[in-house]
């Protein structure tokens, strides 16, 4: 088996369902897809059940977050560690994209040409047509996050600097070693998962592809911008649900700055790093409840 698939849904039932249609529509491999439903009260398990009867569906009772039900399904098609006999590769994939036919097979066949890669990413463009700006990033280190906070990166896009966060200064057309592609889709070898273990359950969304990136990298894995393969990334409009997900984005942030940089931060840095980002949660958390 070449491909094991992963799409964990909320709530998205239209947009899954065009997504698995374009999922098995793919050719030039063999892949299993396991969907992960988390609770969603729009029927979404159901009508997979009903229009994709090939597809393995775990419809959890309650939403246990985006890593816990990622991990699920990775180890129901076999990347637990210790299992030996499993697809070659993970693919983590949301339900709010869409594949070309080809774009699988094309993804796994240049993994295959370059074994030193841990993790592979496609170019993402929105509905516009416009890049989705997370589908090549560097790590948040307290450099780069003061950077975006201040928003000095997007004041000088183009500043090898300054715009290293989402590698605005590079072309888009362009591939590249990079720090981190995102979860919408992001293709790992086996061997990296064998080496670093599932996604970290603390996360409950947001972050959790930066640290496997992260942990993946420090194997001695590279991580690759693969634009050669094109996926659209529709992406909900902004809502109350997504704000109430800017907390866990900026929770977030805060557990991968203490896994990864608290340690090696200077006191007054890190005091600066946690009250921003203790402000952030605080005003965000009152934008949601008033």
């Amino acid at each position: 088996m070449d491909l094991g698939i992963v799409v964990v849904s909320y709530n998205t039932c239209a947009l899954l369902r065009r997504c698995l249609t374009t999922v098995y529509a793919s050719r030039g491999l063999a892949f299993r897809l396991c969907v992960v439903d988390n609770a969603s009260p729009d029927a979404s398990a159901e009508m997979v059940t009903r229009e994709f009867p090939q597809a393995l569906l775990i419809a959890n009772v309650e939403n246990v977050g985006y890593p816990a039900a990622n991990n699920q399904g990775l180890r129901a098609l076999g990347f637990e560690q210790g299992q030996t006999d499993g697809p070659r590769y993970a693919l983590l994939l949301n339900p709010d994209t869409e594949v070309q036919p080809t774009a699988l097979a094309q993804t796994v066949a240049f993994m295959d040409e370059h074994p030193e890669l841990g993790i592979l990413g496609p170019k993402l463009v929105r509905p516009d047509g416009s890049l989705d700006l997370a589908c090549r990033r560097s790590f948040p280190s307290p450099e780069i996050s003061f950077y975006q906070l201040t928003g000095l990166a997007r004041l000088f896009p183009q500043s090898r600097r300054l715009g290293r966060y989402n590698l605005t200064y590079l072309d888009p057309d362009q591939g590249a070693e990079v720090d981190a592609v995102v979860g919408a889709f992001m293709l790992v070898r086996r061997a990296a998962i064998t080496a670093v273990g599932l996604l970290d359950e603390s996360f409950f969304m947001y972050g959790e592809d930066l640290d496997w990136a992260y942990r993946i990298k420090a194997a001695g894995w590279k991580v690759y911008y693969y634009p050669a393969v094109t996926v659209l990334h529709v992406k909900r409009a902004a809502s109350r649900q997504s704000a109430k997900a800017q907390i866990e984005f900026w929770r977030s942030m805060e557990i991968f700055y203490r896994k990864h940089y608290a340690a090696q931060t200077a006191w007054w840095v890190h005091g600066l790093i946690i009250g921003t980002l203790w402000v952030k949660l605080r005003f965000t958390t009152w934008r949601v409840r008033r």
